[in-house]
């Protein structure tokens, strides 16, 4: 591990989250850490996120959900580490991730909530039990920039699974990734709160038209010979495009909430935006 990366990551998470300066704080998680109460029917001001839509749709009324509040929340931070995420033109998106981790984690520890840390592929590569403590943040980074991607993909049917399964109480689950490929977690996101964080690099989404080149895929390792031409990259700008319009579009749907990230933007910044 780049011990002068893990530094540089750490204090500059640590300045974001523990400065005294007004407002530049992340906010505290707004995760659903409730017990359901009751329904009542919906005022002026309510969350429209609580409203329930199936009584809703019975009544010709909107109704909402009550909950009560829980003392502390269960935050799970899941880096999502298939071989895509070791490319970057500025940073690894290896790297955001792992900075984007200590950000959340250090919140967590700031509003004594406890967390706890996934490192997720095709299985569960690393699970760290809950805690509040100030440790498990520094060894989550450690080992999100310790972990080698290459050769590993994303399973994302596999990954709703594990965290039905291993997760019991509601939770708000926040997961790092680039978010390629065919995903569904609607099923994850009816028990739990769920953030999706995407990050990418603007190189991978719009590269330069080079011609032939021969590159390594990051998720099987084997290299490839392709004609980066004008054309054959029109149609890959336009998967890039549909993919995320899919992926936006179901988050939306499953109310996940959810931002991109790209390697050379300011990961506070952004999540900031995001969880006030």
């Amino acid at each position: 591990m780049d011990d002068i990366k893990f530094r540089k990551i750490i204090i500059k998470a640590k300045r974001k989250i523990f400065s005294e300066m007004a407002g530049n704080n992340l906010s505290h998680f707004e995760g659903e850490g409730f017990d359901f109460v009751e329904l009542r029917e919906y005022h002026f001001g309510d969350d429209v996120r609580k409203i329930d839509w199936k009584v809703t749709a019975k009544k010709q009324k909107p109704y909402i959900k009550i909950f009560k509040e829980e003392k502390e929340l269960n935050v799970v931070i899941v880096s999502l580490l298939g071989g895509s995420v070791y490319f970057g033109s500025k940073r690894f998106k290896q790297d955001v991730i792992a900075e984007l981790f200590a950000l959340l984690s250090f919140s967590a520890v700031k509003n004594q909530d406890n967390f706890s840390s996934v490192i997720f592929t095709n299985r569960a590569e690393l699970y760290t039990k809950p805690t509040k403590k100030m440790y498990g943040a520094y060894k989550g980074v450690e080992e999100i920039l310790e972990f080698d991607p290459l050769g590993k993909e994303v399973d994302y049917k596999e990954l709703v699974a594990y965290l039905r399964n291993r997760i019991k109480r509601r939770s708000i689950i926040f997961l790092l990734g680039d978010f390629i490929g065919d995903i569904d977690i609607s099923l994850l996101a009816k028990k739990h709160e769920v953030v999706s964080l995407v990050v990418r690099d603007r190189l991978e989404e719009s590269p330069p038209a080079i011609g032939y080149a021969n590159l390594l895929d990051p998720s099987s390792k084997k290299y490839v010979q392709m004609d980066l031409d004008e054309g054959s990259l029109k149609k890959y700008k336009k998967m890039i495009k549909e993919n995320d319009a899919k992926l936006f579009k179901h988050f939306i749907k499953n109310r996940v909430r959810f931002t991109k990230i790209y390697t050379d933007e300011e990961p506070f910044v952004k999540i900031s935006k995001l969880l006030r």
